[in-house]
């Protein structure tokens, strides 16, 4: 059986969405669905879909072979950590002792893999830092169904202050 990549995802999908507004911060266009939802409006029948999107790379620091091994050393311990209660659960004889001895070479191992990893990722000097990535909106568009689109308009303009200004 082929999947489709068309198909309706339930709670997603509106019938014939239109454009309420199109605002710069997710807070505007949240503040007009607020605003609606105070009013009875059936907002079930709304979205907020982020737009023109961004991948923004935060650079956290500078990654040095300690700070790699430090790291995947605690992972691993915890990792064995893991394993090691888990297999003492039902285990036979000296549990103390593998718990120790599997966290050890939890810990073991993941030194050992972090510094193949940081000798793959930073030959040359090309990736010597750590990071963390996200993709952001840069405008905010208030959908709303077709059939309900005239009230969401006759609701916004008694909003206080008006609605929040949309491109």
């Amino acid at each position: 059986m082929a999947i489709t990549p068309n198909v309706p995802r339930p709670g997603l999908d509106l019938e014939y969405p239109m454009s309420l507004g199109v605002y710069d911060k997710y807070e505007q266009a949240q503040q007009v669905v607020d605003y609606l939802s105070d009013h009875d409006f059936a907002v079930q029948n709304m979205a907020i879909v982020g737009t023109e999107l961004r991948s923004v790379e935060r650079v956290t620091g500078r990654l040095t072979r300690q700070k790699a091994a430090l790291a995947s050393t605690i992972s691993g311990a915890w990792m064995g950590l893991f394993i090691g209660f888990a297999f003492a659960l039902f285990g036979k004889g000296n549990q103390v002792g593998f718990v120790i001895t599997v966290v050890v070479f939890g810990a073991v191992f993941g030194l050992i893999w972090s510094q193949i990893g940081f000798a793959a990722l930073t030959r040359g000097g090309t990736r010597d830092f750590s990071s963390v990535t996200q993709v952001v909106a840069t405008k905010y568009e208030v959908l709303v169904e077709h059939r309900l689109a005239d009230r969401a308009r006759e609701l916004l303009m008694s909003m206080p202050g008006g609605a929040p200004q949309s491109f």
